[in-house]
């Protein structure tokens, strides 16, 4: 008998039915990340999104805009990677700290974009060099956006 309740128990688990019993790893939100294989900071930033919670799947592509494109990203907000997570956009270094927020909030958006590099956001850390200023945007379904989130030099 108690074989069989460890047996149901496991299929309900594994079927996400009984979250409580699935390890947090597994329960963690699924980031798509789309990169060219000989960019360190994308590596950094993915380092970043699995220290954040995320569970990650890197994809080395040879071009990153064809994914901007594909997830309604102007190229006008692109950087060095896109991403997808629960039906979201993201381009750049965005941290993982907005990324919560967006899930948590659900707006009707494509997604959220760091334009750029700037030095300091999340994979752009430098030792010893001060951090620039920087927008997270929220991308608008109408193609327009807005700041999402101002990050102060430091």
């Amino acid at each position: 008998m108690m074989m069989q309740r460890r047996i149901v128990l496991r299929a309900l688990a594994l079927a996400g039915l009984a979250p409580g019993l699935v390890p947090a790893k597994q329960q963690a939100p699924l980031i798509e990340v789309y990169k060219s294989a000989t960019c360190g900071c994308c590596g950094e930033w993915v380092r970043h999104l699995e220290a954040g919670g995320f569970r990650v799947e890197a994809r080395n592509v040879p071009n990153t805009a064809a994914y901007r494109e594909r997830y309604g990203i102007p190229s006008a907000l692109g950087s060095c990677h896109t991403a997808t997570i629960g039906g979201y956009a993201l381009e750049g270094h965005v941290p993982a700290t907005d990324i919560k927020r967006l899930l948590k909030e659900r707006p009707d958006a494509v997604g959220l974009a760091v334009p750029g590099m700037p030095l300091g956001s999340p994979g752009m850390e430098v030792p010893d060099r001060k951090a620039d200023a920087y927008d997270v945007l929220l991308l608008r379904k109408d193609g327009s956006h807005i700041v999402y989130r101002h990050v102060a030099a430091q």
